[in-house]
Formats: C-alpha cells, sequence, structure tokens
C-alpha cells in the first residue's frame, strides 16, 4: 500500500510487483478477529482449536489491482515474472467456525480504504 502511495505521489507511471500475481491469499481484518475471538469465547467451550479466516481467497494480481484502486493510482502494474511467486495457495478451513455461526463482516475493499485512510491520517508524508 504504501509503494502504491509513494508511486501516486511522485506520479511514477508504474509500480513493479513480483511474481505474476497467481498465488491466492485469505485476508482478515483485526476487527473481524477481534469480533471472532469474543464470539468463540462466548459460544464454544471444546478443547480443539478453531481456525479463524474469512474462507474467501483473491489473487495477489486482484489484490495489486484492488490496492491501486483504493490508493488511487493510476499508472499500470509490471509483474517481474523473474522474481518469486511464493507459496501457491494459503487458504484456513474455517468451516468449524462458520458452523458455528459466525461470518467476517468487512470486505477486503472495506478494510483495504479504511486502512488507507488510517495511513493518510497517522503516516508523516
Amino acid at each position: 500500500m504504501r509503494r502504491f502511495h509513494e508511486a501516486k505521489v511522485n506520479g511514477a507511471k508504474e509500480v513493479v510487483v513480483w511474481g505474476t500475481g497467481s498465488p491466492l491469499r485469505e485476508f482478515l481484518h483485526v476487527d473481524d478477529l477481534a469480533d471472532a475471538v469474543v464470539f468463540l469465547m462466548e459460544k464454544y467451550s471444546g478443547l480443539s482449536h478453531v481456525n479463524v479466516g474469512s474462507g474467501k481467497e483473491v489473487t495477489i494480481k486482484e489484490l495489486a489491482e484492488l490496492v491501486k484502486e483504493v490508493v488511487g493510482f493510476e499508472g499500470e502494474l509490471v509483474w517481474n515474472s523473474s522474481k518469486p511467486d511464493g507459496t501457491p495457495r494459503k487458504l484456513m478451513d474455517s468451516s468449524k467456525l462458520a458452523g458455528l455461526g459466525w461470518t467476517p463482516k468487512i470486505s477486503l475493499r472495506d478494510g483495504l480504504r479504511d486502512t488507507y485512510q488510517w495511513y493518510l491520517e497517522n503516516v508523516k508524508q
């Protein structure tokens, strides 16, 4: 997010992103995590662990495009495929938590928007 912001402020024509953009990632807003923890303290007394995740995957490419949009960077994304992609997929099995009735409430777009607003208000430019 910082790199996209700096590119916007500096009028850069592009932001270079490592890899191909194809790996899948899962994101969860910290406020949703806190909500899930409180939910579990109130509703769950089992001994086994419970994964907390959004259950939604996005590609790194989709994430980069979303960050670009949220930040307002109007340049191009350039994919440096000579750099590693990393693990192809990272998704938790959050079915136990979903089965208990909990679902996240903050979308990735809204979480990124709120984070960028916080960044603008709190990080010295």
